[in-house]
């Protein structure tokens, strides 16, 4: 006899018997032998000998109760399902209601059963705290900010740290003004009473279902915050910072659909997008490295020095240019050069916009792709202004294009146009108005 197999489960939840698809209450009796689904009768099917495809009555047989006692004699483990669940509705300390519920015993009866096994139990306090340490995955929803190990905090009132909590409160898992805080005055004045004619008791259970329906929006709210760690802002604002800036973006477009999946979901989501950006910025470098004949990761390196240095030094010249072109009062200009000029005792004897460095030797064109389709004038300009074939030929072509496009060109159409040091730019521009390529605007 199987007397525990039943235990805690409702008789409304249990499949019908077998034989009369009747609901079964206890005692009723389950087959040993067949299987894998439960094969249940009820007592005057089995005594009958119901016989169905492969069952016969025969069979090893179990008889499914709960009437016998399990914490102490007097009260049975039907009962004890009772207890609990009257407990549960009607709410801990209401033992006039719960005794209501239960109908078998008494208020004292109720209290002192309860207080006894359930909440000064040792066996079950210990139970119960060895469950909490092995199954935290089950209690994850109460303790989304803080790890389960950890005491929450509990911030004063109005204090810095609640604010920033929007008074959330960890020990409690609630808030201090929660989402439709009044959602409750709707219900302080209303009463159920026995003479209630049936369309005011209809509007008010309405009543009472609209405030259902405004709790299990607040419910889904709070759940929303703590899911996807809103409480906490400053952490969850420190934790965007750390994508980069585009990713920064797509997140803030993104927070609106956080509702809507999970939390790994969503930050699967995000942790994606930046994974692909992350591949499409090292794939444009590479791609970079391929067309500047680069095969290895140390030339790689030299490379980037390189172009960090050149970076620089284009800054630098232009920066002077720049401040030419966009300033008109010759004054002003005057005084900008005096304040950046250098305040050593040797600025007097230098010239205003030398740079105190030796000119750089010619540039070797030994070699160099595109030398076979420049004439001894161009290579010559080249190797003044240090430019390899390749970059003079796409220049004079975008010059050439220009100029045929608007008839004529000038410097700073030029300038504009070829983002080089301005120097060489004016050369190149001279050199070609001087061997006829182009023409003045």
């Amino acid at each position: 006899m199987d007397r525990l197999a039943s235990f805690g489960n409702d008789p409304f939840d249990k499949p019908p018997c077998r034989g009369c698809s009747s609901y079964l209450t206890e005692p009723y009796i389950k087959c040993a032998e067949c299987g894998p689904s439960p094969f249940l009768l009820c007592l005057q099917c089995f005594t009958r000998g119901f016989e169905y495809k492969k069952h016969e009555s025969d069979h090893k047989y179990e008889i499914m109760t709960s009437d016998f006692p399990v914490l102490e004699p007097g009260w049975t483990a039907q009962e004890e399902m009772a207890l609990l669940e009257a407990v549960m509705d009607c709410g801990f300390g209401n033992w006039q209601d719960v005794a209501y519920q239960m109908r078998t015993k008494t208020k004292e009866e109720c209290e002192s059963h309860y207080m006894k096994n359930f909440i000064n139990n040792p066996l079950f306090s210990s139970t119960l705290l060895s469950l909490r340490k092995t199954k935290d995955s089950r209690f994850a929803e109460g303790a989304i900010p803080f790890k389960p190990t950890d005491d929450p905090p509990r911030p004063t009132f109005d204090s810095v740290l609640s604010r920033d909590m929007a008074g959330y409160m960890p020990a409690r898992a609630d808030f201090m003004e929660e989402f439709d805080n009044y959602a409750e005055w709707d219900l302080k004045d209303i009463d159920f009473v026995d003479d209630d004619s049936d369309i005011l008791r209809a509007l008010k259970l309405s009543v009472v279902d609209i405030y259902h329906s405004r709790l299990k929006e607040r419910q889904r709210r709070k759940k929303v915050i703590r899911d996807h760690g809103l409480i906490n802002l400053r952490k969850f604002q420190m934790l965007e910072r750390c994508y980069p800036k585009e990713v920064q973006e797509l997140y803030d477009v993104m927070r609106r659909f956080a509702r809507v999946v999970g939390p790994i979901e969503h930050d699967k989501f995000i942790e994606s997008h930046a994974l692909e950006f992350e591949l499409r910025r090292e794939i444009r470098r590479l791609q970079e490295y391929r067309k500047a004949g680069i095969k290895s990761f140390c030339s790689a390196r030299v490379y980037e020095r390189a172009k960090r240095m050149r970076e620089d030094e284009r800054r630098k010249r232009t920066m002077l240019c720049d401040v030419l072109q966009y300033i008109q009062d010759g004054r002003a200009c005057q005084q900008w050069l005096s304040k950046q000029a250098p305040l050593s005792t040797f600025a007097s004897v230098l010239p205003p916009l030398s740079t105190g460095r030796r000119s750089a030797p010619p540039l070797n064109l030994t070699g160099l792709p595109g030398t076979e389709k420049l004439n001894e004038r161009e290579k010559e300009l080249c190797q003044v202004v240090r430019l390899v074939p390749g970059a003079y030929l796409e220049y004079k072509q975008a010059l050439l294009n220009e100029c045929r496009r608007q008839g004529g060109l000038r410097l700073a159409q030029a300038r504009a146009l070829i983002k080089i040091d301005v120097n060489k730019t004016r050369k190149i521009y001279d050199f070609l108005i001087k061997e006829g390529y182009i023409t003045k605007a």
